[in-house]
Order: structure tokens, then C-alpha cells, then sequence
């Protein structure tokens, strides 16, 4: 009960926190204009605007269509509400020390490098490959970070537990076996890490107390200056792909899959959430009683 309760009030203190909302894929469905704010806009047109100015204000919202809709809806509905509280739980356990929170990175170093090996092989299918934006890949910032926490040679110091070997095992199989259920992995990682992005790494600096901009590179997105609009273009380009009725639906359920697996890696930090969420209640208490006592 005490830690439902230290979640609600850092909810409500701390800075751009929307909770599972931002943090992943299948749960961002009211991140981004929905179809009834254009038709909002559309009622006060004025009557000397041009044909082509009208129809940009109503073009349809991709995720409102095609194998985003499938995406969006399939995986949201198979969400139990213990499921989501459980990502939450999850996500602030990560949060609790700055040993929990690198063991988390160090996990999605290994399933990041599985994914993004396999993404680079001459025998990938295309869907996967057009859904492949370098501003996405996430290696080069796990390995700045991984250098942060544990210093040059860290590639000899890590290892995947149990969890995170088997997502890596996942990854391969579907590589080996149906390699467009990537795309599912595509849309469940990247899209959760580009919209909690910030706000992760923020918070990471906040309860951590990390070096300035140090350790957070693999939240950091700096060449996507405006998320909606690279996340529209990317559910356009998902919309174009050809696949059959089939493998659209496999992918809906590979996503969820993908929900499961990152679950269990959040089973294997040891971090606290109850002492995460009251540091960063703390921190940014005080944040704002500095601010309030130097005006």
C-alpha cells in the first residue's frame, strides 16, 4: 500500500513522467493527436484556404490504420491491468540503485546486439531492413554506457542472466526461422525506448545522481528532434509493408511475446521500486524548494 502510494504522489511531482504511457510500445495510444483532433481543426477552416491546405489537415493518422491499428490494439488488449502494474513496478526497480539500473542496461546490451546483428545480414528480409532507421539502433549507446559503469574492457566483465539469454534466444530463433516477427521487435523496443526515452534518462540522473549526461546515452535520441513526427513516418512506412493477413497477425502476437520477455528481465534487478519512486519524490522536492527559495 505505502509504495502504491509513494508511486501516485512522484507521479504527480516529478517532471514528464506519464508512467507505462511513455515507457512502452503497446501502451502509447494517446501519445500523439488522435483522428477527432484533425476533424476539430477541420471545423474552423476558413473558407479561403486551398484545396491541398485542407486535405494535409485531413490526412488520416497512420496509427489509426493498417498493421499499426493491428499492432496498437492487439498488444493493449492482452494487457492485464497486473501486467502493466508490473512493467511499472519493474521499471522503477530499475531505478533503485545504480547497480539495478546497469544491470538493466547490460541486459538490453545483449538483446540489442542480437537484434541489431541480425539486422545487418545480407539475408534479412526487407520488411525488417525498411523498418531499420539508423537514428534508432541503440548499440553505440549501450556501449558508451557500458564503458561509464564499468570501465575500459567491460566487455570482458558482463554477462547475461537467465532472462536476458533467453530473449537473445528468442531473437535468433525468429532470425533463423520466420525473420519478419522482427518487425514485432522493432515496434516493442524501439518505439517504448523513443517515447520514454527522456524520460527515463532523466530520471535516471535524478534518483541516481549520475555525471552530468554520463550513463544515459542509450536513452538519449538526439537526432530526432521532433518524436511525433519520426513516429508517424515510421508507422507510415509499417502500414506499407508487404505481408499477408498471416504474418500480420503473427507479429501482433510476437509483440506480445516481446512485452513477456522484457517483464522478465525486470525480474532479475534487485533494485528496490518503493526506494527509486522516494528518491525521486525527494530529489525533485528539493529541486523545487531550491528553485522556490531563489526567487
Amino acid at each position: 500500500m505505502h509504495s502504491k502510494i509513494l508511486i501516485t504522489v512522484a507521479l504527480a511531482t516529478t517532471i514528464s513522467i506519464p508512467a507505462v504511457q511513455s515507457f512502452t510500445a503497446p501502451t502509447l495510444h494517446n501519445a500523439l493527436p488522435s483522428t477527432q483532433t484533425f476533424h476539430r481543426r477541420d471545423s474552423q477552416i476558413p473558407t479561403f484556404m486551398s484545396t491541398t491546405q485542407t486535405d494535409e489537415i485531413e490526412k488520416i493518422n497512420p496509427r489509426k490504420e493498417g498493421l499499426a491499428l493491428m499492432l496498437d490494439d492487439g498488444t493493449r488488449k492482452s494487457h492485464s491491468l497486473s501486467q502493466n502494474t508490473a512493467f511499472v513496478s519493474g521499471f522503477f526497480k530499475g531505478l533503485g540503485t545504480k547497480e539495478s539500473y546497469r544491470a538493466l542496461l547490460t541486459s538490453l546490451y545483449f538483446v540489442y546486439d542480437a537484434m541489431e546483428s541480425s539486422f545487418d545480414k545480407s539475408d534479412v528480409v526487407d520488411v525488417v531492413k525498411i523498418l531499420d532507421d539508423g537514428e534508432l539502433r541503440r548499440m553505440k549507446g549501450l556501449e558508451e554506457d557500458m564503458t561509464y559503469f564499468y570501465g575500459q574492457g567491460w566487455e570482458d566483465k558482463i554477462q547475461p542472466t537467465a532472462n536476458a539469454q533467453r530473449y537473445v534466444d528468442r531473437v535468433m530463433e525468429v532470425v533463423e526461422t520466420k525473420p519478419y516477427l522482427l518487425v514485432a521487435h522493432q515496434y516493442t523496443r524501439y518505439l517504448g525506448d523513443l517515447f520514454g526515452g527522456r524520460m527515463m534518462g532523466g530520471m535516471a540522473q535524478r534518483s541516481l545522481n549520475l555525471d552530468d549526461g554520463k550513463g544515459v546515452a542509450f536513452y538519449t535520441f538526439d537526432s530526432i528532434p521532433d518524436v511525433s513526427d519520426f513516429i508517424d513516418d515510421w508507422y507510415t512506412k509499417l502500414n506499407q509493408l508487404d505481408l499477408t493477413k498471416e504474418q500480420k497477425e503473427e507479429i501482433v502476437d510476437e509483440a506480445n511475446l516481446v512485452f513477456e520477455l522484457n517483464l522478465r528481465i525486470f525480474e532479475d534487478l534487485e533494485g528496490s521500486p518503493t526506494t527509486a519512486v522516494w528518491t525521486l519524490l525527494v530529489n525533485s522536492l528539493k529541486d523545487k524548494l531550491g528553485f522556490l527559495s531563489s526567487n
